[in-house]
């Protein structure tokens, strides 16, 4: 696995990769293990923010990361419960979707419900997890809309790229909707107040 290693500040070490596999490979590593001195682990699509406790701590964390192993996907699927997500699927994009994808709508449904996704990082708005399924199907990619709505509801599941995501409160957005869900993704009373975490693992369900 090919990575390269900045500094970020003082505290941080941000850690480049090739692929969205090395990302998840690195990150459950380092989550199951993590080396002393580091504080936060943050993924993003193509790389891992370390932030460590002090400065003095960089320079092992540096090394101890350079040489670090990668966890196998068999090892992250081994590991972890799977949070079921019931969908109704009858997002406004759907039929687009499997027109994209050469699809019928029930070969979509099934595609999006018949594998574990895991969350590979999170952004846009809180509690919003971008899933990547972890068999690596890629019947699913779809671009982004050409236009994104102003208004998406709240539990709307859409699909843009490789990823497939879960809208936690209404906000614009540009994915393609698929289907809606009841489940409550964000909740500041909860610990953590997110449902989608990173490397946490998800199954959606036909409701």
């Amino acid at each position: 696995m090919t990575r390269t290693l900045r500094p970020c500040g003082d505290t941080g070490l941000l850690v480049e990769l090739e692929t969205l596999t090395d990302v998840l490979g690195l990150h459950a590593a380092l989550a199951a293990d993590p080396p002393d001195g580091v504080v936060d682990l943050v993924p993003a699509a193509r790389t891992v923010l370390l932030r460590v406790r002090s400065a003095a701590d960089l320079p092992a964390v540096v090394e101890e990361v350079r040489h670090r192993e990668p966890a196998s996907s068999s090892v992250r699927e081994a590991g972890g419960e799977v949070t079921e997500i019931a969908v109704t699927y009858d997002g406004e994009d759907l039929d687009d979707v499997a027109a994209h994808t050469g699809l019928t709508r029930d070969e979509v449904i099934e595609a999006h419900t018949g594998r574990v996704w895991t969350v590979a990082f999170a952004g846009f708005t809180p509690g919003f997890g971008y899933l990547a399924p972890e068999d690596g199907d890629a019947r699913l990619h779809v671009p982004r809309r050409s236009s994104s709505r102003t208004r998406v509801p709240a539990g709307a599941v859409g699909l843009a790229g490789e990823f497939s995501g879960i809208y936690p409160r209404e906000s614009p957005g540009g994915w393609q909707l698929i289907g809606r869900t009841d489940a409550v993704l964000w909740d500041l009373d909860r610990d953590p107040p997110a449902v989608l975490v990173p490397g946490a693992r998800i199954r959606f369900r036909a409701a």
